[in-house]
């Protein structure tokens, strides 16, 4: 399931607060970090997350098999018309390579290899329409917890450190990461709204 996972790693607010905000904030108070990758982590994650990540993965099972196995037939077609290309180039090769043979392989390489192409970006296209079907209201109920989170205990601003994220940080105090803290805070909160659970066609 990486192949689909990994699109919808990092879409979380770097920062939780805007630009302007920032520097209308108090210069004293406390400032956090939270690494929101962590929030995908099946055992110390975000409990709603990991499961709407591996529902979301289960609908996709089938094709994801399919292209799997394309992808091992283009390969294996790859490496025939390369030893037959060898053979038919070896002076020592006393077996005749039909100039044919290798252009119906190479004939059916090019038809898989567009039919593979195709039905990865019609999946990607898929997955994408039901990403934000199913992770966008719940990424939405994350990010308001984490302004609870923020009000309740004080906090002028948290930044997001997932190495996902654009930002460069070059060095961090670990007493202010609070990425367990808000795990905890926001997996005893009460469930989101139901998501849809029928895929999109």
């Amino acid at each position: 399931m990486k192949m689909f996972r990994l699109m919808a790693a990092s879409l979380f607010v770097a920062v939780i607060f805007a630009v302007s905000a920032f520097a209308q904030a108090p210069t004293t108070g406390k400032v956090g970090w939270i690494d929101t990758g962590a929030f995908s982590d099946e055992k110390l994650g975000i409990t709603k997350f990991v499961q709407a990540l591996k529902s979301l993965d289960a609908e996709f099972v089938p094709i994801t098999t399919e292209l799997q196995g394309m992808a091992t037939k283009i390969q294996a077609l790859e490496k025939e018309i390369k030893d037959l290309q060898a053979k038919l180039n070896d002076p020592n090769n006393k077996v005749p390579i039909p100039q044919t043979t290798i252009s119906a392989k190479g004939e059916e390489y090019d038809k898989l290899t567009r039919e593979f192409k195709f039905k990865q970006e019609d999946a990607k296209a898929r997955y994408d329409r039901r990403e934000a079907a199913v992770l966008g209201p719940l990424r939405q109920d994350i990010g308001n917890a984490i302004q609870e989170f923020v009000k309740k205990n004080g906090y002028v601003l948290i930044f997001d450190i997932s190495k996902d994220q654009n930002g460069v940080i070059i060095g961090l105090d670990e007493s202010a990461d609070v990425t367990k803290q808000f795990i905890a805070y926001y997996n005893t909160r009460p469930a989101p709204a139901p998501t849809p659970t029928t895929p999109t066609k």
